[in-house]
């Protein structure tokens, strides 16, 4: 039986791949930042099973070349989960060859190419959005998103800035999370409106169920009124019940 030759076999897989590049990030920023924005995307999509983002992940582009580590991407059309033990890191060839539609780095402590080699090859590879947040900018705004257009990157104004491919946008806004107030980048809707994180759809939660529980002992307190002024005037209630049956 006559078999074909097929070049993605002899490929190395992601368990043969590194899977970190043992480079220590700049600063907790680096991390929280996009855990966050992983963290709101569990609970919007909570119901897709197309989508992954990777923090702090590896994408191989090239089996020849070491992997690139973006701080944060999301990826679209891919398994959410491929197996119980999830991914080691982003292996294009093992992914469809689908590429990250949006890619982030948050600059701390200094820059790392995120304004040059890192643009320049996140263009090349095809990668729709690059957001680039900054914590050192003090007279730009400190997020900047870049759309792809005709292979060159040309940076979006709009904070939050909407991304129809995703179906998300992306923003900046002053807020809590894991106890910390600072400003955090947030997914939007398309009416500009804010999705809540983890800790305020609980808040959110919370405070339904106490405002439920005060509108019943409202309800409880009005009826105990009812039912003494009936009394007062000579009415039984039961009785009164009772003849409405």
């Amino acid at each position: 039986m006559l078999k074909f030759y097929d070049p993605r076999l002899c490929l190395p897989s992601s368990e043969e791949l590194p899977d970190s590049d043992e480079t220590p990030v700049d600063n907790e920023l680096q991390d929280l930042m996009p855990g966050l924005l992983k963290a709101i995307l569990a609970q919007i999509w909570a119901d897709r099973q197309d989508w992954f983002f990777g923090v702090d992940m590896g994408i191989y582009y090239d089996p020849e070349e070491p992997a690139i580590v973006p701080d944060g991407f999301l990826s679209l059309g891919v398994e959410r989960i491929v197996d119980e033990e999830l991914r080691l890191s982003y292996v294009l060839w093992e992914e469809q060859n689908i590429v990250p539609v949006l890619v982030l780095e948050v600059v701390s402590r200094k820059y790392r190419g995120e304004y040059s080699s890192k643009k320049a090859f996140y263009a090349e590879m095809g990668v729709k959005y690059y957001a680039v947040y900054s914590t050192r900018r003090r007279r730009k705004p400190p997020l900047e998103i870049y759309r792809l257009q005709d292979g060159v990157y040309m940076l979006q104004r709009d904070n939050p800035l909407w991304m129809p491919e995703i179906g998300l946008g992306l923003g900046r806004d002053r807020g809590t999370y894991l106890g910390i107030t600072r400003e955090w980048l947030y997914w939007y809707s398309e009416a500009g409106d804010r999705y809540p994180t983890p800790e305020e759809r609980a808040a959110q939660a919370e405070q339904r169920l106490q405002d439920a529980a005060a509108e019943l002992a409202a309800e409880r307190q009005r009826t105990q009124r009812l039912l003494e002024q009936l009394r007062q005037r000579g009415i039984d209630p039961t009785e009164l019940l009772e003849g409405l049956e």
